[in-house]
């Protein structure tokens, strides 16, 4: 431990939405905690606007999303890293079936990968949640199950249809959430051996609130969620035998004067299950919660500066005495120390210079 592999996501294609690309694409870096350095191993600008990815453990693996405003239909990229080599290669992609293409994981038994489609406009499969089988050699397969949602919500620009935004399977294995922004929903789907979803059950957050990502406390019983459209975190219990959700508790990611001009995006739990760390756009902080580890409810610790300005996405090391914030509109991608006890961040001065990163992944070296 101490030595780790870091990809990094940027984005290369201009879209509407994104204030400009300065990315070379997928590129990875070394990083050692003890002296805090970074190198970079690898890159290529092969893949278009990875603004998501996921790796396998190991750090052999990396499957990349790509989000291109004018595509009716996104794809995702298999990669294999080998690290002696210092080298990136490409395996194969497979279409999405779907548009925005937002966000994908990888199944705990490493053979499945699940790709959500925020998905934008009419036109085209339309797709919200695609399944994918891993072959042994890291390559996928078509997609072999999907499934599409329908709904609106109350706001008007932001959820005027569906808009999966990320599937999460909980720690014990076998269950998809599915974080769907336009319908203010989480929906829990059992992942079948063969890839088929089947719907379990469907919990409603607060109107308007927006949900976008999810993160697992280790303990598996309680769930959290960053909502995007009104800044707050809620705290959930999860049933594991149904799938069903408990809203335990939810709280402000900012301060209220914040909240007019922010957009939440990730969130994060400490190895411990002892903190939560949320990224705010706009107001450019992490929020940090301390967890209590009976009820699962939240007390607000700090708003630390992100280091930068826009961070999209987070990520912290396996021993979880550093976090990497993706700052997309600074160009870097910030490291923050961490406090095991108390929880708060402490910039370092060392950053990974990344023109607008989208996402941040680690694996042990």
């Amino acid at each position: 431990m101490g030595k780790f592999t870091v990809f990094v996501g940027s984005l290369n294609r201009e879209a509407p939405y994104f204030q400009g690309a300065r990315g070379v694409g997928l590129s990875v870096h070394s990083f050692d905690e003890e002296t805090l350095e970074t190198v970079q191993l690898a890159e290529t600008n092969d893949v278009d606007n990875p603004t998501y990815l996921s790796v396998t453990p190991d750090g052999r693996r990396v499957y990349a999303n790509s989000e291109v405003f004018v595509w009716r239909e996104g794809v995702v990229t298999a990669y294999d890293f080998d690290k002696a080599a210092g080298a990136l290669t490409y395996l194969n992609k497979q279409p999405t079936l779907g548009s925005i293409t937002a966000h994908n994981c990888i199944t705990k038994d490493g053979t499945k990968l699940l790709v959500s489609n925020y998905g934008m406009g009419a036109g085209g499969p339309d797709r919200s949640v695609v399944v994918y089988h891993i072959l042994p050699d890291g390559s996928l397969t078509p997609p072999v199950h999907s499934i599409a949602h329908r709904g609106t919500g109350p706001n008007a620009a932001r959820q005027e249809r569906a808009h999966a935004h990320s599937a999460t399977e909980t720690v014990g294995g076998g269950t998809a959430i599915v974080a769907d922004l336009g319908i203010d929903a989480l929906v829990s789907y059992a992942i079948g051996a063969d890839g088929t979803l089947k719907l379990r059950r469907q919990t409603h957050l607060k109107p308007g609130a927006g949900p976008r990502h999810v993160a697992l406390h280790p303990n598996g019983r309680f769930v959290f969620v960053m909502n995007e459209l009104d800044s707050t975190v809620v705290s959930l219990a999860l049933d594991a035998a149904t799938g069903g959700l408990t809203v335990l508790d939810t709280q402000p990611a900012v301060p209220a004067e914040a909240r007019d001009s922010n957009h939440c995006a990730d969130i994060q739990v400490s190895p411990d299950g002892r903190y939560v760390y949320g990224s705010n756009r706009g107001h450019d902080s992490i929020v940090i919660f301390a967890v209590d580890q009976e009820d699962g409810r939240l007390t607000l610790v700090d708003y630390a500066p992100c280091g930068g300005a826009t961070p999209r996405n987070l990520c912290l090391t396996p021993t979880g005495r550093h976090l990497f914030s993706a700052n997309q509109n600074a160009d870097r991608v910030t490291i923050f120390a961490r406090d095991a006890e108390s929880g708060r961040l402490t910039d370092t001065g060392r950053f990974i210079a990344v023109g607008t990163p989208m996402c941040v992944k680690m694996a042990i070296a």
